[in-house]
């Protein structure tokens, strides 16, 4: 079976052609667009297609946003997705539109060991229900569904639920917040954008003065990317603690997430933020002690294990993996896939 799968996220847009056999999945072509150079999702996708010749057989996109009957309206991108006008591009009427954070979780049957950090090990006989949480261009979460035997993956947008602020110094981010946006959710604060906030937030609430570097670096480069570059280096004592604010509420819920889901099988970190923080976030207490700090119910969270992916390709398969739970009837759900490149394997970015 050839497939068509794409990542679409509000920074990038992952697309792949593979081929698929036995447990395997064998990538042929990957191309890398930036989303926001285009109108619409269908101009990537004709793009890719016209460039590689290739033909699927069945297509596959996870994109970040809710997907409600084969539409979604995009959270971070004026796009409006719809499946029908896709699969006119793509060919095929054997077309999907799922949600990133599902491709995400469908993609977890695809990691291998080195492709999941592990920072809280949990106990080691864990089973049941498990969660998904990531935090980049937005805050995604999604579950997966234990039936005694598989994972079952599902959406959630858990992210846009009312931000919690547990302390004196999250509530006063809270009303901070609230007068830029009126409302404020989670993905206001565990986002690229919403650790820029928490920075903004802690310089203006200490009243300490931005250096000269540090306002030429946020004006010439990604925000999220200096702060955390800054914490890291030991550069900013300001960056540090919105860094470490972050995390701090990263942990709370993901936390949140596992409670909610009752996720005794697990809980995966996804994004780009937390893989490059990977070994931080294990060897300091801020993000495990406020992902257990659940009162009477700490025990539980407790025995849950924590990996972050740090697979970037993870939702790209996922969405393969979808379609071959869909267009492959023999197909159960129970075993793992191994990812192959061809000699012919490329990617490249494009714009």
């Amino acid at each position: 079976m050839e497939i068509l799968a794409g990542d679409i996220g509000g920074t990038n847009t992952r697309i792949a052609a593979v081929r698929y056999e036995g447990r395997e999945i064998r990538t042929i072509v990957r191309r890398t667009y930036a989303s926001a150079s285009f109108a619409r999702l269908e101009d990537p996708v004709g793009e890719f297609l016209a460039e590689t010749g290739f033909r699927p057989v069945a297509s596959c996109f996870g994109v970040a946003g809710p997907v409600v009957k084969g539409v979604c309206q995009t959270p971070n991108l004026p796009w409006t997705v719809e499946v029908a006008s896709l699969a006119k591009v793509t060919g095929t009427d054997k077309t999907q539109l799922i949600n990133d954070l599902v491709a995400n979780a469908y993609g977890i049957s695809t990691l291998a060991p080195e492709d999941q950090f592990v920072i809280h090990p949990g106990s080691p006989d864990a089973e049941g229900n498990g969660a998904v949480i990531s935090a980049g261009t937005g805050l995604g979460e999604a579950g997966l569904f234990w039936d005694g035997r598989r994972h079952h993956p599902f959406a959630s947008e858990g992210g846009h639920a009312d931000f919690a602020a547990r302390t004196s110094l999250e509530m006063e981010l809270s009303r901070y917040l609230e007068k830029r946006f009126h409302r404020v959710s989670y993905e206001r604060v565990l986002s690229g954008p919403g650790l820029y906030s928490i920075y903004q937030f802690l310089r203006d609430h200490l009243e300490e003065k931005e250096p000269e570097w540090l306002t030429r670096e946020l004006a010439e480069n990604d925000p999220p990317e200096v702060i955390s570059r800054a914490a890291m280096e030991g550069k900013s004592p300001i960056c540090k603690k919105a860094l470490d604010f972050f995390i701090q509420v990263y942990g709370a819920e993901a936390g949140n997430l596992a409670l909610k889901l009752m996720a005794t099988g697990g809980v995966w970190l996804g994004g780009g933020i937390i893989k490059h923080l990977s070994e931080y976030v294990r060897d300091t207490p801020t993000f495990m002690r406020s992902f257990t700090s659940k009162g009477r119910l700490g025990h539980l969270v407790e025995r849950i294990p924590v990996r972050i992916i740090v697979n970037d390709l993870t939702a790209l398969w996922g969405a393969v993996v979808h379609c071959i739970w869909t267009y492959d009837p023999p197909y159960d759900g129970t075993r793992a896939f191994k990812i192959v490149a061809d000699a012919a394997d490329e990617e490249r970015s494009a714009t």
